[in-house]
């Protein structure tokens, strides 16, 4: 019982990932054929669910790498701050159309910035949008995974 309780503990502690030293961390958002879409933070393993760790004052980038928009969406947590971040529109058949927040990836390569200046538990998650115009050839596999995301500013 004993080494079950250590092993869990142990399993516990690896399912959060660090931010690595710097002042920010990074997460990509991808199109994938079985369950439409999955993230990785840091260059990690893709999957619908990640955990992260953050110092104060850090910062997340994500990207949207995803055949569709995202608006990362928060659910739980202080209030944070979002910041589009400039990048090439790309083609116009490839971006959503219409007036978006600074929390909103529009298209292929967009990126926000989020900022934690408050310590806690923060629980995101994002909507898909449509997928883009002419990307109906993309046929997926499966339910769509709900992106979720929990940031742990200690």
């Amino acid at each position: 019982m004993k080494k079950l309780l250590v092993s869990l503990v142990g399993i516990a502690t690896l399912a959060v990932a660090p931010a690595q030293a710097g002042s920010s961390a990074s997460l990509v958002i991808r199109h994938q054929l079985h369950g439409c879409h999955s993230w990785a933070v840091g260059g990690g393993a893709y999957k619908p669910s990640q955990s992260i760790q953050l110092r104060l004052g850090q910062t997340l980038t994500v990207t949207n790498n995803d055949i569709m928009p995202h608006t990362l969406v928060k659910l739980s947590g202080p209030a944070v701050s979002y910041k589009a971040i400039k990048t090439p529109l790309g083609s116009p058949m490839m971006r959503a159309k219409g007036h978006f927040g600074p929390n909103a990836m529009t298209h292929v390569g967009a990126r926000t910035r989020v900022s934690f200046s408050r310590a806690g538990t923060y629980v995101f998650k994002t909507k898909a949008g449509e997928d883009y115009p002419n990307m109906s050839m993309m046929k997926t596999t499966g339910e769509d995974n709900v992106l979720r995301l929990t940031v742990m500013v200690p």
